[in-house]
């Protein structure tokens, strides 16, 4: 039985994580209600790609009020990786340019901006730049900037909950 709690301990604080999607950031890709599966070995010894579903410490201005906060008092969160280190971005309406480039976009997003438009931003060594999929009711890097690396949990790789929605991400 000790052997067991310890198996299990282990691998939840190496390897897999569960989380709770408590918001709509990431409709409609992940819904709220949603439970999902970190892989945090993808991070430790992979690498993040553009498109990639994050969850990670959630930086302190997110609880901030203002431009720069969401008045959000949550510990984690989930985005997806829209900036890796080196590209340039920027928004014009509701496109985003990355390196000049429009953004490709092959998953299931609202695709207008809203009232946060992404400033020119470039994305520095061992950071990234993250959005929601519902990107006008997404608070993101737009209003708290990069996140580092070291801040990342793990790549959330499959949703457990609902059984209707089971699947891969």
């Amino acid at each position: 039985m000790a052997a067991a709690v310890l198996v299990s301990l282990l691998i939840r604080t190496y390897v897999f994580q569960t989380f709770f999607i408590p918001s709509g950031s990431m409709e409609p890709t992940l819904q709220i209600g949603d439970r999902i599966i970190v892989n945090k070995l993808s991070v430790e010894f992979g690498t993040i790609h553009v498109g990639d579903i994050l969850v990670f410490k959630a930086p302190k201005a997110v609880a901030l009020t203002g431009p720069h906060g969401c008045s959000d008092k949550v510990a984690d969160l989930v985005k997806r990786v829209i900036g890796v280190p080196g590209d340039h971005l920027v928004s014009k309406g509701n496109t985003i340019y990355v390196n000049g480039k429009p953004l490709k976009q092959p998953w299931t997003h609202v695709a207008q901006i809203g009232s946060k438009p992404l400033e020119p931003t470039y994305v520095t060594k061992n950071h990234y730049f993250m959005m929601g999929d519902n990107e006008p009711g997404s608070c993101d890097s737009r209003y708290w900037g990069l996140i580092p690396r070291s801040a990342v949990i793990g790549k959330a790789f499959v949703r457990i909950w609902p059984l209707s929605r089971l699947g891969f991400l």
